[in-house]
Order: C-alpha cells, then sequence, then structure tokens
C-alpha cells in the first residue's frame, strides 16, 4: 500500500491550506480473499486519516493558544544560500516563564489531585476486587465513574468494567470515555444486559458447537476450550446465520464477566479476564470459507469493541500449515494489546518445556490433549444439510434479531432527515420519547399537522449510502417537498440541537388531534468568523463520506389522556452529556408548545 500526503494552497483562498491524501494498493491473488484484503486496506487508510487529522488539530490548536491566527505562505530566501541556516540565541523573558509555569501547572494539579484523600479508593477494596493501580490510574478512575454518574442516565456499571476501558486506551480519559459510552449505547439497544436471562441457543450449537466452559487455569481465570478445528463452520453458518451465532459469543462473554466475578470471590483477588484454548486440530481449507471468515471477523469486531481486556491469554495449540493464512486475515482486526497476549504451538510443542503446563494445572488438562480430565466440549463434526436454511429465511431471522429491542436505528445525512409520524386522535395525550445520538450531531424537531403525510419514502441517497439497507440504517422522509411551515404544518417544539454521544428524553403533552412528526435533521456547524485558520473537520471533509452521516437510536410512546397517571414533573425533557464530544453540562426544561399552530 503507498499512502501520500500533500498540503497544497486551497484553489479559493491562498491563505488556506488544503491537506489531501491518496493511496494506492496492488492485490494480485491472495487465495480468493482479495476483496477482503481491500476492506483491510481501506481500514488501514482510514485510521491513517483519522490520526493525521489529530496531528493537525494538535498543530493548530497550539497556533490558537499562542494568539497566532494567521500564518504567511512559506516562500524559499533569495537573499540568503540554500545550504546556510542562521540560528539566533532564544532568552526567556518574565513573561514566557510565567506562561511556561502556568502552562506546567495542570500537570502538578493532576498530580497532586491524585494525592487528595477525596480522589482515594479504600485500600482494602482496590486489594480484593480491583488489583494494583498507581495514583494516576486510581484517579482516571474516580473521575471516570463520577462522570457517568452526573451525565449517564441508565445503569451505570461496576468499577471492574470501568476499568478495563481504561486499560485498553492506557488510562487516556477522552478515548476511554468515548469507547465506554459507545459500548453502553449499544448494550443498550440490544438489550445485552438481560442476554444470558433471555437467550436459549438453538439445538444445532449445542450438538455442533464445539465450545464451552473447563475448570480454570493456574491463576484462577476461567478458562474456555474451543476446538476450532473440528468445528463445521460453513455448516453453522448456513444452519443459523451470523446473527444466531454473533449472539451465542455474545452469551459466552457475558457468563465469562459472570465466572469472573464468582472466582474473584472464590480465590480472594481480583480476577477480571479469562483464558481461552483453542484447539487447531483439523484445520483446513474448508475453514476458509469466505462467509465463514466474514462472520468470524465482525464477531472479532463486536467483542473487540465491547469486551475490552477480558482475554488474559490465548493458547493456540496444534497450528497447522493453513493457519498463517487465516492469521493473515483476522489479526489486522485484533487490538495489539489483546495479540501480545497469544501464544501460538505447533504440533505437539505444548508438550514441552514452556508449554501447557506452564499456565494449566496437569489435574485439568483435557483428555484429547493427552490429559487424563474429562472434557464436557462437543466435539462436533459436519452438520447435516437437511438443518441448512434458505438465504431468504436467514435474512428475515437476521433482521428480527436485530430489532429484538424496543429501540430503533435510523441514519440522518445532509439534506436528508429522519422522520416519524405519530397519529393522536384524543388531544390531551402525551408522545414521550428517548433517543441516543450514536454518531454525528443532530437537530430534534417536533411539528403538527392536521393533513397526513405522504406514504413512508426511502431516501434517494439510498444508491450512494448502502447502509441505508441494512438493519440499522434506516431513513424515512414524510414531510413533503411542497409543503408550506405556518400553512401545511407548524413546529409545536422548540429544536434541539444535540451532539455525538448525548441521551436525550422529553415527552410533548398534544392540544390538537392530527399528526405529530418526529425529525432528526443532519446538524451543520457554521464557520468561525473570528479567525482565518480554517477548521480542519471542513478542510478534512472531503476525504470522509461520513462526516455527512449521523445516526440515532430512538424510542417513543404515546400515553393516552385517560392512562396518564403522573405529574408534569415526570414530564420534563432532559439533556445528559454521554461522551467526550458532548457539553459538560446537562440542561433540563419543559415541552413548550410552539406560537405559530396549524389551524
Amino acid at each position: 500500500i503507498g499512502i501520500m500526503p500533500v498540503g497544497n494552497a486551497h484553489p479559493e483562498n491562498e491563505d488556506w491550506t488544503c491537506f489531501e491524501q491518496s493511496a494506492s494498493l496492488d492485490i494480485k491473488s491472495f487465495f480468493g480473499f482479495e476483496s477482503t484484503v481491500e476492506k483491510m486496506a481501506m481500514k488501514q487508510y482510514a485510521s491513517s486519516i483519522k490520526k493525521g487529522k489529530e496531528i493537525i488539530e494538535f498543530y493548530l490548536n497550539q497556533l490558537e493558544e499562542e494568539g497566532i491566527s494567521h500564518v504567511p505562505r512559506w516562500t524559499p530566501s533569495l537573499d540568503a544560500p540554500s545550504s546556510s541556516v542562521t540560528t539566533k540565541p532564544v532568552c526567556a523573558t518574565p513573561n514566557d516563564a510565567t506562561s511556561n509555569d502556568a502552562a506546567s501547572q495542570p500537570d502538578n494539579q493532576t498530580e497532586n489531585q491524585t494525592g487528595t484523600p477525596d480522589d482515594k479508593l479504600d485500600a482494602d477494596y482496590i486489594k480484593r476486587y480491583l488489583g494494583d493501580l498507581t495514583p494516576l490510574q486510581e484517579s482516571c478512575l474516580i473521575r471516570l465513574r463520577q462522570w457517568l454518574q452526573e451525565s449517564h442516565k441508565g445503569k451505570i456499571p461496576k468499577d471492574e468494567h470501568i476499568l478495563r476501558f481504561l486499560r485498553a486506551r492506557d488510562f487516556n480519559m477522552e478515548k476511554a470515555r468515548e469507547i465506554l459510552c459507545q459500548s453502553l449505547t449499544w448494550r443498550k439497544q440490544h438489550q445485552v444486559d438481560y442476554l444470558l436471562e433471555t437467550w436459549t441457543s438453538p439445538q444445532v450449537l449445542n450438538d455442533y458447537y464445539t465450545g464451552g466452559w473447563h475448570h480454570h487455569d493456574k491463576e484462577g481465570r476461567p478458562l474456555y476450550i474451543l476446538r476450532l478445528g473440528q468445528m463445521d463452520t460453513k455448516g453453522l453458518v448456513r444452519a443459523l446465520g451470523e446473527e444466531s451465532l454473533l449472539r451465542h459469543v455474545l452469551s459466552i462473554n457475558e457468563e465469562g464477566l459472570r465466572r469472573c466475578e464468582e472466582n474473584t470471590k472464590v480465590f480472594g483477588r481480583p480476577i477480571s479476564c479469562w483464558t481461552c484454548l483453542v484447539d487447531l486440530e483439523g484445520l483446513n481449507m474448508r475453514h476458509l470459507w469466505r462467509p465463514g471468515v466474514k462472520a468470524l471477523l465482525r464477531i472479532i469486531e463486536v467483542v473487540e469493541a465491547n469486551y475490552p481486556e477480558t482475554l488474559g491469554r490465548l493458547l493456540i495449540l496444534r497450528a497447522p500449515r493453513v493457519f498463517p493464512v487465516l492469521w493473515t486475515l483476522v489479526s489486522p482486526f485484533i487490538d495489539e494489546n489483546t495479540r501480545k497476549k497469544f501464544l501460538i504451538y505447533a504440533g505437539n510443542d505444548y508438550q514441552g518445556p514452556g508449554g501447557l503446563l506452564d499456565y494449566i494445572d496437569k489435574e485439568v488438562i483435557p483428555d484429547f490433549l493427552g490429559g487424563e480430565c474429562m472434557c464436557e466440549v462437543p466435539e462436533g463434526g459436519l452438520v447435516p444439510k437437511s438443518l441448512y436454511r434458505t438465504a431468504e429465511e436467514l435474512e428475515n431471522e437476521d433482521i428480527s434479531l436485530w430489532t429484538e429491542t424496543i429501540y430503533q436505528s435510523a441514519s440522518v445525512f445532509k439534506g436528508a432527515p429522519h422522520e416519524v409520524v405519530i397519529e393522536i386522535i384524543d388531544a390531551s395525550s402525551v408522545i414521550t420519547w428517548d433517543f441516543d445520538v450514536c454518531k454525528g450531531d443532530v437537530v430534534f424537531h417536533l411539528y403538527h399537522s392536521k393533513r397526513a403525510p405522504q406514504t413512508p419514502r426511502k431516501d434517494p441517497l439510498v444508491g450512494q449510502h448502502s447502509s441505508i439497507t441494512t438493519p440499522g440504517g434506516n431513513n424515512v422522509q414524510l414531510i413533503d417537498k411542497s409543503w408550506t411551515i405556518g400553512l401545511d404544518y407548524s413546529m409545536v417544539e422548540s429544536p434541539l440541537t444535540c451532539k455525538e454521544g448525548e441521551s436525550v428524553q422529553g415527552s410533548h403533552v398534544t392540544r390538537w388531534p392530527g399528526f405529530y412528526i418526529l425529525q432528526w435533521k443532519f446538524h451543520t456547524m457554521p464557520g468561525s468568523a473570528s479567525t482565518n485558520l480554517p477548521r480542519v473537520d471542513d478542510v478534512l471533509a472531503s476525504l470522509q463520506v461520513s462526516s455527512h452521516k449521523c445516526k440515532v437510536m430512538y424510542y417513543t410512546e404515546v400515553i393516552g389522556s385517560e392512562d396518564f397517571r403522573g405529574s408534569m414533573t415526570s414530564l420534563e425533557s432532559s439533556h445528559s452529556g454521554f461522551s467526550q464530544l458532548s457539553h459538560a453540562t446537562s440542561s433540563s426544561n419543559h415541552s413548550q408548545s410552539s406560537s405559530m399552530i396549524s389551524r
């Protein structure tokens, strides 16, 4: 892959710098996985763009802090020879010394904060449930937990769960908060907290999925065994579909978290992760069936995003010759910290020094690996073709699994809002809403019309944004382009701007029957007139198609006037910060009717 970043003067304004980046990829042949490799390359390219944006923003922020609002274009000096370099001694003025002290003060304050009694957790609690923490790590945990208590309206995760996300980002508060909030939104959308109580694995999984829990390792970590080489991945995907396999893997991870809590109590020390033993005996080219590899990559992506730092060690045994091909495909999707925990043994190397006995007691080594302990993990085998499902059946089931939640997902594009209509028969009914802004910034509107809106239509951008047609990517527009506000429909709630990551709950007491339209509209940031510096987001917008796409997850409900038994206080709208991109403060206000009313 060749990547070439270039900076040039903007064609419309020579005082602006336009950063462009291009890449080239040449794939001759790769075992039929050319498209997969291309996607991997695109992922790396997107990561490179993101890193470049961070670097540009860092130096632009430095210029702003130094009061520099304009940087003249560089031109080579004509007076001095190009090979000569002139240096001047730099003398620190009193003002410079003051600014340097001020710049270093936050670090000193951080150190002082970590040493104050208010920022300390109980030492016995840390030793018993969390493990060794430095004062700075302890402070990060407390601050992130406090932020969640102040901003997050849902269930607050346990300290062990918060700590995993901090460790996954090397205790970088901003990065840990971002991925934690995204994971909490994901858990809420798919009701993951109730998965162990609601999910019952199909009989096909019980018979042919070659994985299961098996005692614990020498450090007290729960031990999970997966006989991947004996698993008919193609048969399972054809019989169950990707969603059922993903749901099953999620239930395994949820069970792993529960077992970690139990082992913490049993062994009297913090156990926050588990050990996984993967036996590849029998792995061959049929395991590289492309739909199966695709399902595996998706599962890895979901687990990496929502269960960080839960894998303490991965023991890969009896790796065959085909393993390097599979490893080449999946390794880019695995976090670097996770890859460091992999131990790979070829043939019978696991029986020698540095092998299995270093990590697992002899008494619990499974019988199929030469041990004496009977292992209840199914032996697998080929899934009968009579159990295969048609593509249509699997597609319909996948959609139903995605929608097994009270929440719905929608995409919002620039120029293409998402709209939901609610018909009200009786006045004084209560419309309630609860939504999370998963990506981008949106503006929320509530309109009223006496006319029924047109039949829901898909956004014409479907051809350009294929993700709209996938579950969780809906976009519906109801307000006809010919309608005039104030004549055909009216605004009954003040517009509410919602930042990425925020969670919003609100309600409206209807005054008239008719049709109420909830609208989520793409929010465009106004340009800054106070500085000549270009905004980095504007400069790089052309490089990121997703910059014109937002995503919301919402739930609406109508409460009839005769059924409502609450108070107006309970109907107050609440607006909470839910990520590092949101405001630090939260606001709460009553729903107000607009003066512009349809008659």
